[in-house]
């Protein structure tokens, strides 16, 4: 029996549904032949009790007895009543209504019984794979050791699963080796630039004036690297922090935002413009990082912008976002696509900025749960910050 059942199993699917529709198709040629004996019997037994009637004639003897029951001249029988023709007309028309009716039955029986045998427990399978893996766990296997075609495919999802755990594993080793690299190189290389600072001044002292200008080359490139190094710290960190939950009342944390990024257009000649459509609420947030986000983003705009910047606050969606937008020339096709990846800046003047502040932005947004989107708008551009409001 388990060997037949096995063989049942390792059965391809368009062969097992042929098994199944062949199996059902006999059944309902059984039970329509056995429905069409039942029914004319039924029929044939309803007839025989109205006996024949009319003149009976009988053979007799030499003497004139009669000899036997006699014999009815014609088929002539008694009237049937009209409940039993009634009876007899439904039985007729029983098996003409009953084959099509096992029919559509036994197709249906056949389909359940295909899909509960066949489909419904690799489906299951595959479908509760996906949900973990899209919810980025790996820890778990896929059991269906059937050899059909879901049965291949369950295997090829495995094969899926393992590689990207295995991708997956590979992936933060690298991630925690680079980071681990980086904090090793930042801090490996203060020593050295601290020399170098001390030497740069000693030769900026120097009464000589080419040795005083090549001295004051050198150290803005040593200012460069040294704000380098600091960029890849803070880098760090900030991939590592995680955000503190605290509840922020909405409208003051917005003004003393607006505050700040005011100061910073007006040193820069710029006009910023407020939109907010928040209303008073109490909020669990990280106020440290949103404002982080703001002042990054408010820097941005400050250097991109002709005249104009714009910062906006909404609610939507459990989600608390924050937009700054400029008048400037916005982000060309390749920028656009580029601009949150870390070192990427499209000024060719990388003494200052070495392209970190999206990068940083996005994040901050991340781990707060939200996310940052870029839209080149047809005045400018604009970039927006969304962070998730944690359920209380």
């Amino acid at each position: 029996m388990d060997k037949i059942k096995c063989s049942g199993r390792d059965l391809s699917l368009r062969k097992s549904l042929m098994l199944y529709v062949i199996a059902y198709a006999v059944i309902a040629l059984i039970l329509s032949v056995v429905t069409f004996s039942i029914c004319d019997y039924a029929a044939g037994k309803i007839k025989s009790s109205y006996p024949l009637t009319g003149e009976k004639y009988y053979l007799t003897n030499e003497q004139g007895e009669q000899l036997g029951n006699g014999t009815f001249i014609g088929d002539t029988t008694v009237p049937i009543s009209k409940q039993d023709e009634h009876i007899i007309a439904l039985l007729e028309l029983l098996p003409m209504i009953a084959v099509p009716v096992y029919s559509a039955l036994c197709i249906i029986a056949a389909s359940l019984l295909f899909y509960r045998n066949k489909l419904k427990i690799p489906l299951a399978e595959l479908r509760a794979a996906s949900e973990k893996i899209s919810n980025n766990d790996l820890e778990f296997l896929i059991e269906y050791d059937s050899k059909d075609e879901l049965g291949q495919l369950c295997t090829s999802f495995e094969i899926m699963r393992t590689t990207l755990a295995n991708n997956f594993s590979e992936m933060w080793r690298q991630v925690e080796e680079r980071g681990r690299l980086n904090a090793a190189f930042a801090h490996d290389l203060r020593t050295p630039l601290t020399v170098l600072k001390g030497y740069n001044e000693m030769l900026q002292a120097s009464e000589h004036i080419q040795t005083k200008e090549i001295a004051a080359t050198m150290g803005k490139h040593i200012c460069r690297l040294e704000t380098y190094v600091s960029s890849m710290s803070n880098l760090q960190r900030m991939e590592d922090t995680q955000p503190d939950y605290k509840s922020v009342s909405l409208q003051p944390f917005i003004s003393s935002l607006y505050e700040s990024a005011k100061i910073v257009c007006i040193q820069n000649g710029k006009k910023l413009l407020l939109q907010n459509g928040v209303s008073e609420l109490q909020l669990s947030l990280d106020s440290s990082f949103i404002l982080q986000v703001c002042n990054n983003l408010i820097s941005n705009a400050v250097r991109y912008a002709y005249t104009t910047v714009t910062l906006s606050f909404a609610l939507q969606d459990n989600l608390f976002s924050l937009s700054v937008s400029d008048d400037g020339k916005g982000f060309d096709k390749h920028g656009l696509h580029n601009v949150t990846a870390p070192y990427f800046t499209e000024e060719t003047n990388h003494s200052e900025h070495f392209g970190l502040g999206l990068y940083i932005c996005k994040l901050l947004c991340e781990h707060h749960g939200g996310y940052l989107r870029i839209d080149d708008i047809s005045n400018g551009a604009k970039v927006s910050a969304f962070f998730q409001i944690p359920a209380l």
